[in-house]
């Protein structure tokens, strides 16, 4: 049983090696401390899609501009939330010592459990593309001359080497890379605060929650693969907590500076690196941003591999990350991250209230053994109340990603909703979702002693 030889494995003495095996039933070492993970998670935080990024913040898709200072809090709050939604998600990890994949099978059963498994590859694939693109278009911005494909493949081969040796990767990170990374913020900071700041513009508070929807799906895109990395923590608390911390101060961290940057430019999102690399010594600390950027793809290849090996959990990891590295980088070549913010809201809407279903049958079950195995009975009445949370989350907030937005619109329209501009998609989908979960279980129960 898949559930209970992670299990073993977590438990063994002799699999405390210092790598991740190459196939699922292998041992999981539990070598990772708060230190380790929170450099790792502190590391995601800061991302250059990050620095553009917070203007979905300041200007919501479909809403009226927020003010700076609601911006800021907006940017607080919704990071806040979205790292505690990625911490609780790493507990069950640190617990069971199975990957974020396998533990679905608990949750929707071993066959359902295919489902969340593909629109996560999906979105990590996604994720990791829009991640070499912006490498590339970081590194031509400091070197306009040079050729787009060499920084994508550059990037793309320097991913899937550390994917082969990923918890040696995450203690490079703590001990070299987030310390280069936080002497590269912190004095871009004191440039760029420096000077007095011109106005971004009149805006308002309505559209406060909207703001911090947008910070809340930036962190949330996380939480499917956070046990990933915390199934080799040595405490669930260690887990949490770093997950918590570390990327809510990155992140956080980086808005804000993103914020300063777009004021120097007049609100230009293309152009938000261009103060940057203005000030003395300002092409080095951009390049450290760029070159720590392969973090954020090296994490998206390898969760791509775990995921997959949740329906294939004899085939080599490895491997799974060599060819989702040449797909990636294909990828790459061929697109470009216009639609990055609209994006980012459709992968809010599927994992929010998937999170939400895992809280509230946890609650509901709470003295119930899971099942992880591949033969684990199918559940779909949690698919129910993950698809109540999905529709909850898109009647509230539709988004602007066309075609997708258009249809939510217009259910809204269809059944005269008009949702208050206080109200938080993230919340109320979370909240749903949970409560739909609850209120299913005995369902479940009645059906399988019928």
């Amino acid at each position: 049983m898949a559930g209970n030889a992670a299990k073993q494995s977590t438990n063994d003495p002799t699999a405390t090696g210092n790598e991740v095996a190459v196939r699922l039933d292998g041992p999981v070492p539990r070598t990772l401390g708060v230190l380790d993970q929170g450099a790792f998670w502190a590391n995601l935080g800061v991302s250059l899609l990050g620095f553009a990024g917070v203007l979905a913040v300041l200007q919501p898709s479909g809403a009226t501009q927020l003010t700076v200072a609601a911006a800021v809090l907006a940017t607080i709050v919704g990071t806040v939330i979205g790292s505690a939604m990625v911490g609780l998600s790493a507990i069950p990890g640190a617990m069971t010592g199975a990957p974020a994949m396998v533990l679905l099978r608990g949750l929707f059963g071993g066959r359902l459990s295919a489902v969340p498994t593909f629109l996560n590859v999906v979105q990590l694939i996604g994720w990791g593309t829009f991640e070499l693109v912006v490498i590339a278009q970081a590194a031509q911005t400091a070197f306009p001359n040079t050729v787009r494909w060499v920084w994508v493949v550059g990037a793309g081969v320097l991913t899937v080497l550390l994917t082969l040796r990923p918890l040696g990767t995450m203690r490079l990170l703590r001990r070299v890379v987030t310390i280069a990374v936080a002497i590269s913020l912190a004095y871009l900071a004191w440039h760029l605060l420096r000077h007095p700041l011109p106005s971004l513009g009149e805006g308002s508070w309505e559209s406060f929650w909207k703001g911090a929807d947008a910070a809340i799906a930036v962190a949330i895109s996380w939480i499917p693969v956070a046990s990933d990395y915390s199934r080799h923590s040595r405490t669930p608390f260690a887990a949490f907590t770093s997950a918590t911390i570390g990327y809510s101060i990155a992140q956080i961290v980086t808005f804000l500076l993103g914020l300063v940057a777009l004021a120097l430019v007049a609100g230009n999102g293309d152009a938000v690196f261009s103060p940057m690399l203005a000030v003395p010594f300002g092409l080095v600390a951009f390049l450290v941003l760029t070159v720590r950027e392969v973090d954020q793809s090296f994490a998206n290849v390898y969760s791509t591999a775990v995921s997959v090996q949740n329906l294939l959990p004899r085939a080599d990891r490895r491997v799974l990350t060599v060819c989702t590295g040449a797909l990636i980088m294909l990828l790459a070549l061929a697109l470009d991250i216009n639609s990055y913010a609209d994006f980012l809201l459709v992968i809010g809407s599927v994992f929010v209230p998937l999170l939400g279903v895992g809280v509230g049958d946890a609650l509901a079950r709470r003295q119930l053994v899971r099942d992880l195995s591949p033969t684990a009975p199918s559940r779909p009445l949690m698919l129910l109340a993950w698809l109540i949370g999905l529709v909850v989350y898109q009647l509230v907030n539709p988004g602007g990603l066309a075609g997708w937005s258009d249809a939510w619109i217009w259910a809204q329209h269809a059944v005269h909703l008009s949702p208050p501009s206080w109200l938080s998609a993230s919340l109320l989908s979370f909240v749903c979702a949970g409560i739909a979960a609850i209120a299913l279980v005995p369902l479940e129960g009645r059906a399988r002693r019928g």
